[in-house]
């Protein structure tokens, strides 16, 4: 269970919609994820398109919280113009902020964002920024009004993982008390594991899942992944260590001679 802008989340698997072979696998996988939070851009459910109106029905048989999202947004005014037009549409305050500044690596413009969250932040709405591992923009993030912060662990949709695990351990370390999300890159369910025992408190991700060769038991994979992560941290594992350490003790064995 964790916490972000008041309410009290049980899962800790955000899952997106794109890209599934068919709404009913959409709808499996949601179901066998546990995810209560789904990112949906706005430009699936289009206004007066009969195939958006389905898609919107099926969301809201899931029973879950929509997260919408100013997915391809590459300025400030185009973000903060999607994001007013689907708090319209879904009747939510709650916003994935995207500002693509890179269009190779789908990298975040990381002054736009700062600039698009203030104003939305302003405005009323519940800011889920989607950033990079930079600490110090993730403080100008906060200091806009966000209340949660969702960097990468690499590209969208690469699928590589935690390319650099000291940034994101370095990022939890720092901001402490702040829900973090890693957002975006994760490709297996190890990796999912990797960043919730660094005390990531969640994981957004589409298309490991979306473009499996079976989504849905891909789904369930993730969401036993995440679990057992967290499990993990709480647990408290063990550092690495650079030398070898007798896990049977020493003291006390006889000694031939």
């Amino acid at each position: 269970m964790f916490e972000v802008y008041g309410e009290s989340v049980a899962s800790r698997f955000l899952l997106g919609t794109a890209q599934y072979p068919s709404p009913q696998i959409l709808s499996d996988a949601v179901k066998v994820s546990g995810a209560e939070i789904l990112t949906v851009s706005l430009r699936r459910e289009t206004a007066g398109s009969g195939g958006g109106g389905r898609f919107w029905d099926l969301i809201r048989e899931l029973n879950v919280k929509v997260l919408p999202n100013t997915a391809g947004c590459h300025s400030v005014k185009e973000a903060v113009t999607t994001a007013k037009m689907a708090r319209d549409l879904f009747g939510t305050d709650w916003i994935k902020l995207e500002v693509i500044g890179h269009h190779d690596s789908l990298q975040p413009d990381v002054f736009g964002l700062v600039e698009a969250a203030r104003i939305l932040s302003d405005d009323g709405f519940k800011v889920f920024p989607y950033t990079t591992d930079d600490i110090v923009v993730g403080e100008r993030l906060l200091e806009a009004g966000c209340q949660v912060l969702m960097p990468w662990c690499a590209p969208i949709g690469s699928a590589k993982g935690p390319v650099n695990p000291d940034a994101l351990r370095a990022y939890r370390g720092h901001f402490k008390g702040i829900p973090l999300v890693v957002d975006a890159g994760l490709g297996r369910p190890s990796h999912a594991t990797a960043v919730l025992e660094l005390g990531f408190d969640a994981v957004l991700l589409n298309t490991a899942v979306a473009k499996a060769g079976d989504p849905v038991a891909m789904a369930k994979a993730f969401a036993v992944a995440i679990e057992a992560g967290r499990l993990a941290y709480e647990a408290q594992p063990l550092e690495p260590r650079d030398m070898a350490v007798p896990s049977t003790p020493v003291l006390g064995m006889a000694v031939f001679e």
